[in-house]
């Protein structure tokens, strides 16, 4: 009687464990979308995970260290509550790794762009002018690609 209760204790743990490490279902995944990024340096379409409420938008891409080459962060509506466009401002705190922010006007263009911020810093990143997004990207990328100021961007139901 022992021994079988013992078995089924064991056969419970072990189903736990393949919970555990099962994969994250689809509806915890990243929703990731295209953005296209026009302009005289050229098109570029990067794949963007979508930051929408107000603790994705706070908690942004800090601690991360896994966004690829064309990878990205839209955050939009900017600001979460989806109200008017208005002056964003970001920080590096606890993001390891450098972001060029390109903060976007409410007419899709490229009002300012942040390039290779610095990682763990604490000062402010404004987009001196209000905003409807922001799109954060590996640092370095916007020179890399030609991507400037101007610029149009447009993602699935933007255009």
């Amino acid at each position: 009687m022992r021994a079988a209760a013992v078995l089924l204790c064991l056969a419970a743990f072990a189903g736990c464990r393949e919970q555990a490490a099962a994969p994250a279902s689809a509806e915890h995944a990243p929703r990731l979308v295209p953005i296209t990024i026009e302009g005289p340096g050229g098109r570029h379409v990067v794949r963007a995970e979508l930051a929408r409420t107000s603790a994705e938008q706070a908690r942004g891409l800090m601690y991360r260290t896994d966004l690829g080459r064309d990878g990205a962060m839209l955050f939009h509506p900017y600001p979460a509550e989806g109200g008017p466009p208005k002056v964003a401002s970001f920080w590096m705190k606890n993001t390891p790794t450098p972001l060029d922010i390109l903060f976007i006007r409410a007419d899709g263009t490229i009002a300012r762009i942040a390039e290779n911020t610095v990682p763990f810093s604490e000062e402010m990143i404004s987009s001196g002018e209000p905003v409807a997004a922001v799109l954060e990207l590996v640092g370095g990328r916007a020179a890399e690609t030609g991507i400037s100021e101007g610029d149009r961007v447009t993602w699935p139901g933007r255009r």
